[in-house]
């Protein structure tokens, strides 16, 4: 059997080939597994490891790490698969594939194909709680949405947030994630507009402030601004439908869109089309005039906040 192990989600594809070959070592030995190196592994020395009989086992394990680093197999892929010893396992393991190449045609028809894509909204949650069940642990659909708001969607991350948490508590609760995580930026983006929306000029220039000390560039808030209106756009016009609807449908955390929901209400279509228009000539004034970037952004947030 010939099974390729893609998809830029390196946990999942980490965690698939791990449980592959410990069950395979479990039923003919560690000696049985041959691993190699598409980088610096020559072509006839993937043959051969493809084609040569086990030693002393009955079965054999060969893991090709991104073969389609040597261009003499991606040519040759098709009688490479054609000459494979029967008694033999054969894993690829490409974690990026160009789709428009005859190869990655070749791999879908060919092999036993299994693609990690990265998770994000309800799914990125529900993975949570179940890794967390997993450590022996537990935590509410709800708390990992909130994990997620706070840290971001980086899949290896907020694994280790998890570990931490379990270790402080093997329930895993609202307070503890408050207590013992540090909200990313982009985190607290949404407080900061939040804030500007409810006309508090005050706590909208400490949380401006609290990015700055944190050293994230004006240029990068302005980024996060703009990410946080997308969300607010979504919300506004996503007439009729329940957070976890617009959050299936739009990839996002079901928390981040019920937080963004409560945020639309609060604001007309005209205000939320002239925060975007305004943003957008503030950077492309940033682009062109050499402003300095610092007073420009505190002077869009605080007439956001004056109304």
């Amino acid at each position: 059997m010939i099974r390729t192990f893609t998809g830029e989600n390196e946990v999942l594809r980490q965690d698939a080939l791990n449980k592959t070959v410990a069950t395979f070592i479990a039923e003919h030995t560690d000696m049985a597994v041959e691993r190699l190196d598409g980088e610096e592994a020559a072509y006839d020395r993937m043959c051969e490891a493809a084609q040569s009989l086990p030693f002393l086992a009955s079965r054999k394990l060969v893991l090709l790490r991104k073969p389609s680093a040597n261009k003499e197999f991606v040519e040759h892929f098709e009688q490479f698969v054609a000459d494979a010893s029967e008694t033999n396992d054969i894993v690829i393991i490409e974690p990026k594939l160009d789709k428009r190449l005859a190869y990655f045609k070749h791999l879908k028809k060919l092999t036993d194909f299994q693609e990690f894509a990265v998770l994000d909204g309800s799914s990125l949650a529900r993975y949570l709680v179940t890794y967390a069940k997993e450590q022996g642990g537990s935590i509410s659909t709800a708390d990992a949405n909130l994990l997620i708001d706070r840290i971001g969607n980086n899949q290896l991350i907020l694994q280790h947030e998890i570990d931490k948490l379990i270790a402080y508590n093997l329930k895993i609760t609202q307070d503890g994630i408050e207590v013992l995580t540090d909200r990313t930026p982009q985190g607290s983006i949404f407080e900061l507009l939040d804030a500007a929306f409810s006309g508090n000029a005050k706590r909208t220039m400490m949380l401006y402030d609290e990015q700055r000390d944190m050293r994230v560039e004006p240029q990068q808030i302005i980024a996060m601004l703009v990410w946080q209106l997308h969300i607010l756009a979504i919300a506004k016009f996503a007439t009729g439908r329940s957070a976890e609807m617009i959050a299936k449908e739009a990839k996002l955390s079901p928390f981040t869109v019920s937080k963004s929901l409560k945020l639309a209400r609060g604001i007309t279509t005209t205000q939320l089309r002239k925060l975007v228009t305004e943003l957008r000539a503030l950077d492309v004034r940033l682009k062109s005039e050499g402003l300095n970037a610092d007073e420009a952004v505190r002077y869009y947030l605080l007439a956001l906040s004056r109304g």
